[in-house]
């Protein structure tokens, strides 16, 4: 029984040991007829694989650089950035300084206790801010720079002025306002009536070259811009002129007429005046006449 188990053991061992060489004589089959050149071009395809993957290895790190350098640019533009941004300043504490400015020079100018110097600091605090160019801010800006120039500079009070021999609107224009130029404001203040006139000097002033001793004339109190929108009147009015100096000539000489015809109303008045006083007189004169006789006939 031994020695029929060992024999078929043996008959198994055979089997495997067969099949294995069987296997290993298959796989070294193929290199029975692998030739020389065969392993060469094999060896040089290879290499060249090889060769190219480094090049190709080469360019991503050149890539790889060109992109680190990139990148620690573009971090050093975002930090660059994000610290002028906080240099900015808070947009929320911008618009509470711009809404005390604007309330303190739009509204309560004096009532803040403030001068319009402290005023014109802070405005200019505003303006330095970059959050000046978002919004509206711009045009705000320009309205509290005039607020602020007209708080600096407060107009006169109306003045009067009683024309003399030898003035003009021109010459009146530069003793108040220091600009002659600035005439046509107080013509148009006047031309419709003069404070005061004397008797037989017209009331009114329809040509502003003809003005006379006696009148007394409103002065109108003008800010710096109301002086310059004066001047661009006056231009206006000059570069029309031309074509009116007929019309004003008669409009002169009408005005002479109307003076004449003033100066007669005046003395026929006058006239009245002396004609009722001598009635008054005569009436007088006979109360007393009157008076006599009554007391004549008593004492008779």
């Amino acid at each position: 029984m031994k020695l029929h188990k060992l024999l078929i053991v043996l008959f198994a061992f055979s089997l495997i040991f067969g099949f294995a060489y069987s296997a290993y004589a298959q796989e070294e089959e193929p290199w029975e007829n692998y030739t020389e050149e065969q392993y060469l071009q094999e060896k040089s395809e290879y290499e060249q694989t090889i060769s190219n993957l480094n090049e190709e290895i080469k360019a991503l790190d050149n890539e790889i650089k060109a992109l680190d350098a990139t990148l620690k640019d573009k971090n050093e533009k975002v930090k660059k950035a994000e610290d002028e941004l906080k240099s900015y300043g808070d947009p929320a504490a911008y618009k509470k300084n711009f809404e005390e400015a604007e309330k303190i020079i739009n509204t309560q100018k004096e009532k803040s206790g403030k001068t319009p110097e402290e005023a014109e600091k802070m405005l200019a605090a505003l303006e330095k801010s970059p959050f000046k160019c978002t919004g509206d801010y711009a045009a705000r800006i320009a309205k509290m720079k005039k607020e602020l120039d007209a708080w600096k500079n407060p107009p006169k009070k109306t003045d009067e002025y009683t024309v003399v021999k030898g003035d003009c609107l021109w010459k009146i224009s530069d003793k108040f306002y220091k600009e002659p130029k600035a005439w046509f404001a107080i013509w148009e203040k006047n031309k419709e009536g003069v404070k005061a006139a004397p008797p037989k000097v017209p009331k009114t002033i329809k040509n502003p070259n003809l003005i006379y001793p006696g009148q007394v004339l409103v002065i109108p109190a003008l800010t710096p811009d109301g002086i310059k929108a004066a001047v661009e009147k006056t231009k206006k009015y000059k570069n029309k002129w031309p074509k009116k100096r007929k019309v004003v000539k008669k409009e002169a000489t009408e005005e002479k007429k109307d003076v004449k015809k003033d100066e007669k109303k005046d003395v026929k008045k006058d006239e009245k005046k002396d004609v009722k006083k001598d009635e008054k007189k005569k009436d007088e004169k006979k109360d007393v006449k009157k008076d006599e006789k009554k007391k004549d006939e008593k004492k008779n």
